[in-house]
């Protein structure tokens, strides 16, 4: 049996983080058929249930230095969990798991991490210093490589390989139809779907969102859906652009599953989002996307695919929204260039199991 710790913000009904780990977990069983894996979770409960695994809670120290001492490999990923932007706080958490296995003598392993933006010192330093002892990082984009390397990490190999949720597959699209439809949302009719968060208590980008959903509205009759990708957050944000719209809207206000939002988002004709995994998922379901970047993530993804973010929460303006997506909703369907690209981030995202698997081997 080989025990695997998987370390993350897992347990917190946020589905882009949720996906990381179904895909994490797929992967992973996938490339070690005996593999016995234990996640460090904020609700344990729900994370055993939706993903038939072992849990021990994050703030359950005795239970993690048990799992950790009788591991294989600490997995500590995906997703950016070390940055101090979000939180000051959380990135040492992280680095404590890691130095936890360290001790133990556990091969470390990041797996499919975005790096950044870890902007004070001493943070910077204790990563530097953490992780020189990892055995693998499989990072999701160049520019993470650049900030590990800029801040010293230079022992472990360093693979640039792609977010662990672009190994999924498409999801079911009845799925999604069966929810529009008892919101008696199931016409032909333009659907121009939103999903946001908030970011930094801003509301200059979400009056320009409403703005944007209003002309869009107007321009072709459309059905304007908030897809809420962590409830109930993301739906306190949608009434308060809805709040703003003279135009009719429709929020959807429910803790979905990574496949029941990902068929959502395939259900759309074009998808606006500053949510990282929104923006994935609409591209994996063949759906063209307007993004409004509030993290260098966003626009990693959007250039990886050969897109264009169309401004920042920052800066955005509502006529840029509404070019941006009206030239998709125009052409009808995701470019073949974004198709292609897509499918290379796949086999890139699939190669972060197989360099799990080396780290279980690779020595010092």
């Amino acid at each position: 049996m080989t025990k695997i710790v998987i370390s993350g913000y897992y347990g917190f009904a946020n589905a882009g983080d949720e996906a990381m780990l179904s895909a994490l977990v797929t992967s992973l069983r996938e490339y070690i058929s005996d593999a016995e894996i234990t996640v460090i979770s904020g609700n344990p409960a729900m994370t055993g249930a939706n993903h038939q695994v072992r849990t021990v809670h994050r703030f359950n120290l005795p239970g993690i230095v048990a799992a950790v001492r009788s591991c294989q490999i600490l997995i500590s990923g995906g997703g950016s969990l070390l940055q101090d932007v979000t939180s000051a706080r959380s990135i040492y958490y992280y680095l404590f798991i890691i130095r936890l296995a360290e001790f133990f003598g556990k091969p470390v392993m990041l797996y499919a991490q975005g790096i950044g933006p870890v902007t004070r010192p001493r943070a910077r330093k204790a990563v530097r210093s953490v992780l020189q002892k990892a055995q693998m990082i499989g990072v999701r984009d160049a520019d993470s490589q650049t900030e590990l390397e800029v801040m010293g990490v230079t022992a472990p190999p360093i693979y640039v390989t792609a977010d662990a949720v672009l190994s999924m597959r498409p999801a079911d699209r009845e799925i999604g139809a069966a929810i529009l439809q008892s919101r008696n949302l199931k016409d032909r009719r333009k659907k121009i779907g939103i999903a946001v968060r908030d970011w930094q208590g801003l509301t200059a980008y979400k009056k320009a969102l409403a703005e944007s959903a209003d002309a869009l509205y107007r321009l072709y009759e459309g059905q304007i859906v908030f897809i809420p990708m962590q409830h109930p957050a993301d739906s306190a944000t949608a009434k308060e652009i809805m709040s703003y719209m003279e135009c009719p809207a429709v929020s959807l206000e429910s803790a979905y599953s990574a496949a029941e939002l990902m068929s959502l988002l395939g259900a759309m004709d074009v998808v606006i989002a500053n949510r990282l995994h929104a923006l994935v998922f609409a591209s994996l379901m063949g759906v063209p996307v307007t993004a409004i970047s509030y993290d260098p993530k966003i626009d990693s993804f959007i250039n990886l695919i050969g897109e264009k973010i169309c401004g920042t929460v920052d800066t955005i303006r509502a006529e840029a929204i509404v070019a941006d997506a009206a030239a998709k909703l125009a052409a009808g369907a995701q470019r073949r260039e974004v198709k292609e690209k897509l499918d290379a981030l796949r086999r890139r995202s699939l190669q972060n199991a197989d360099l799990a698997v080396q780290a279980l081997h690779r020595k010092g």
